[in-house]
C-alpha cells in the first residue's frame, strides 16, 4: 500500500482523539516500516545524485538495503513492541507496534516483486505476492480503487471520531495525498 493510505488504517485502527500521545503513535507506527526507504532513496536521489533508476532497480534490492528493510519490516520486531505494549497496558506502545504490524500485513500481501523479509532474523524469505498495489501489469488497476476506497473509508471513521477541525484537516491531506500517490502509479506504471 502506499504509506498514506498506512498512515490512515493506522490511525483508524488504534488512534484516540483522548489521547493524542496514542494517535501520535500510531502514525509513526504506521510510517516506520517505509522510513528507511524515504531517507535511504532521498540521500541517494537528492544529496548523492544518483539516478532514479539505480536506485529503484539496483540499490533497493541490494543486500545493504534489504538488510535495512529486514529489521525495521520485521513482524518479530513490531510483534515484540505490540507484545511489550500489551505486557505494560500502554496504549501509545500497543498504538505503535499495532500500526505497524497492520503496515506489514498490507505490504505482504500487496507486493509482487518488490517485497521485503518479513520474517527476520528467521529467515530472509520474501513472499512473491500474485498482485501489486501499484504495478498495473499485476493488479493494480483492481487494486489501487481499492486501496483508495479503503483510506477514503479509514478518513471517515477519523473525522467521525474526531470532533476538531486540527485533526480532520490533517487526516483530509493525507488522504489527498494517498489519491495523488495512487494516481501517479496508475498513470506511470
Amino acid at each position: 500500500m502506499n504509506t498514506p493510505a498506512h498512515l490512515l488504517l493506522g490511525a483508524a485502527a488504534f488512534g484516540d482523539p483522548e489521547r493524542r500521545h496514542t494517535t501520535t503513535a500510531a502514525i509513526i507506527g504506521a510510517l516506520a516500516p517505509d522510513l528507511s526507504l524515504y531517507l535511504m532513496a532521498g540521500v541517494a536521489l537528492i544529496v548523492l545524485q544518483i539516478p532514479p533508476q539505480v536506485v529503484f532497480d539496483e540499490l533497493y534490492f541490494s543486500d545493504a538495503w534489504q538488510h535495512v528493510f529486514a529489521i525495521d519490516n520485521s513482524v518479530f520486531v513490531w510483534g515484540a513492541v505490540l507484545a511489550f505494549g500489551l505486557w505494560r497496558r500502554t496504549p501509545w506502545i500497543v498504538a505503535l507496534g499495532g500500526a505497524a504490524l497492520i503496515h506489514l500485513v498490507t505490504d505482504f500481501a500487496l507486493h509482487h516483486d518488490d517485497g521485503r523479509p518479513h520474517f527476520w532474523p528467521l529467515s530472509n524469505w520474501i513472499f512473491e505476492s500474485p498482485v501489486s498495489y501499484w504495478d498495473s501489469r499485476n493488479g493494480a488497476r483492481i487494486v489501487a480503487p481499492l486501496e483508495a476506497l479503503l483510506a477514503a473509508a479509514c478518513y471517515v471513521v477519523l473525522w467521525r471520531r474526531y470532533e476538531t477541525w486540527g485533526p480532520r484537516l490533517g487526516f483530509g491531506v493525507i488522504l489527498g495525498a494517498e489519491l495523488f500517490v495512487m494516481r501517479n502509479w496508475l498513470v506511470f506504471f
